[in-house]
């Protein structure tokens, strides 16, 4: 996403591409979760390893990119929380802006608070913190795309490059991190570079600014590094005259596609926006929204339309105070397809952003860093798609020897109590011998407190006793391990109460 508004752009409305040769995919949604192992595409679809289409559905999370040097919302939250809610909203991947930055030694991360939250997180460096925060989403079902997002914290770049970041340190970052997650199929692909603008090109073969042939550098060098990630390539701001959103505009795939050594792990990624963004010719158009289809295919929707390849809406997103941002977004998703219609055949998407600290869009998030903007995910809720399979289950699993006693432990902690309301976290150990298959924690307050909200569990309450059971993606805790939910309470100030853990 950049910082600042641009200038409108004009652009002509195109003609709607047929779909090319392709029936659509209708997938039972409700079947097991698919998304094992690495990903490879097929067409205009993603598969598994089992060669079962997905659907990526998700958020970004941006803060590795920027002088905090590490996701944002941790002076505030643990981060097992923030993944927590993001898989219970819905999504199931996370794309994660990163800078060149992280990557250089020793990088420490800023305003992460460790008193009594992302205890784990104590001393660790950037790249140290990325990698528990890919382990807790491959736990969680969730996957990491990894988004080159600056070359450096100061901005963003036209170019994949700078004075100060060469395409030389470019590439080998790409492939420090395609070498560190090898083997570790949660990172499932890398976005090359965030928003290609002027003066780059698709296709015009001068190397200084032919985004198209950097693309099939970077991404043959990361292949080389894992032959099994998904390489992600965004478009570009200007293709013959015709002016887009920075990084989306595709139309020169049409005769320059991106040719990689590995065949079937091109994927391209387009960027679209509103007017809280900036203004567009579009958006006063007398035929809007109407009109949107017709601009969406001529930028990028012809790829997944004409079977070329997958299409990824890499980002997107409003404010949603404008009734035009808010036609716009609801003619969007639609375009991008319903899952209950087309199960995994779509386009692939994550909205910008989860954090609401995103000065031009807001988030998913309220500025409470807790608080869900429900109309805005609401929003999304067609075109959300099944998690994926967090694994087999641990030590102690089904078909284990002797049984074993199924018990648990919970610690209730208060992370922020400002008097009239209060949030608290409850972690749930499986300290018993076997794995958990569903659990619920109770506890009495001693004051008049009220659960105002609750995520990662339902529950009930009768006087002051509240009882809190597992959400359908927790209930099966491995042989020590944990799950966790959090809540929300008013008034504040209660002291800790006793909690209870009962295991089935």
């Amino acid at each position: 996403m950049f910082r600042t508004l641009r200038r409108a752009l004009c652009v002509a409305a195109a003609l709607l591409l047929p779909l090319a040769g392709v029936q659509s995919a209708r997938a039972d949604v409700a079947a097991e979760a698919a998304g094992g192992g690495y990903w490879h595409t097929s067409g205009r679809q993603i598969l598994d390893a089992a060669g079962q289409p997905v659907r990526i559905a998700g958020i970004n999370w941006f803060g590795f990119e920027t002088a905090n040097h590490v996701v944002h919302g941790l002076w505030t939250r643990d981060y097992k929380s923030m993944i927590d809610q993001m898989k219970s909203l819905g999504y199931n991947t996370i794309r994660m802006p990163y800078s060149d930055d992280i990557l250089k030694p020793g990088t420490m991360p800023d305003s992460i608070n460790t008193d009594g939250k992302n205890t784990d997180l104590r001393g660790l460096t950037s790249l140290q913190v990325l990698d528990r925060i890919v382990a807790y989403a491959g736990q969680s079902g969730l996957k990491i795309v990894l988004d080159r997002h600056r070359p450096d914290a100061a901005g963003q770049s036209a170019l994949w490059y700078t004075a100060s970041v060469p395409e030389s340190t470019w590439i080998a970052n790409l492939k420090a991190l395609a070498t560190r997650y090898k083997g570790n199929s949660t990172v499932v692909g890398i976005d090359l570079h965030n928003e290609p603008h002027d003066p780059a090109c698709w296709g015009c073969g001068d190397t200084s600014r032919d985004w198209r042939l950097a693309a099939q550098r970077a991404g043959n060098a990361v292949l080389s590094a894992n032959p099994e990630l998904l390489i992600m390539v965004e478009g570009v701001q200007s293709h013959n005259g015709v002016n887009g959103w920075w990084g989306g505009n595709l139309m020169g795939v049409a005769q320059y596609p991106v040719q990689l050594d590995v065949a079937n792990r091109l994927v391209y990624s387009a960027h679209d926006y509103a007017t809280s963004v900036a203004q567009q010719s579009w958006f006063s158009d007398p035929s809007f929204p109407a009109n949107m289809p017709g601009i969406w295919d001529k930028y990028w929707g012809y790829i997944f339309k004409q079977n070329i390849a997958p299409v990824w809406l890499g980002e997107f997103g409003t404010t949603l105070q404008p009734s035009v941002d808010q036609k716009w977004l609801a003619e969007l998703v639609k375009y991008l397809r319903s899952t209950s219609a087309y199960g995994a055949d779509g386009f692939h998407w994550t909205f910008w952003s989860w954090n609401p600290n995103s000065g031009d869009t807001g988030g998913i998030l309220k500025d409470d860093w807790q608080t869900v903007d429900t109309v805005k995910d609401g929003y999304l809720a067609s075109i959300k798609a099944p998690g994926f399979d967090a694994g087999g289950p641990g030590p102690g699993g089904p078909g284990d020897p002797g049984g074993g006693n199924a018990t648990c432990t919970a610690v209730y902690t208060v992370g922020s109590d400002w008097g009239g309301g209060f949030n608290a976290e409850v972690k749930v150990t499986n300290a018993g011998s076997v794995p958990l298959k569903s659990w619920k924690v109770t506890w009495t307050w001693s004051g008049s407190q009220k659960v105002t909200n609750m995520w990662n569990a339902s529950h009930t309450q009768s006087g002051a006793t509240v009882t809190a059971v597992n959400a359908a993606h927790n209930g099966t805790v491995p042989v020590g391990g944990s799950a966790s939910f959090g809540l929300g309470g008013a008034p504040g100030g209660g002291a800790v109460p006793s909690v209870s853990c009962t295991a089935t």
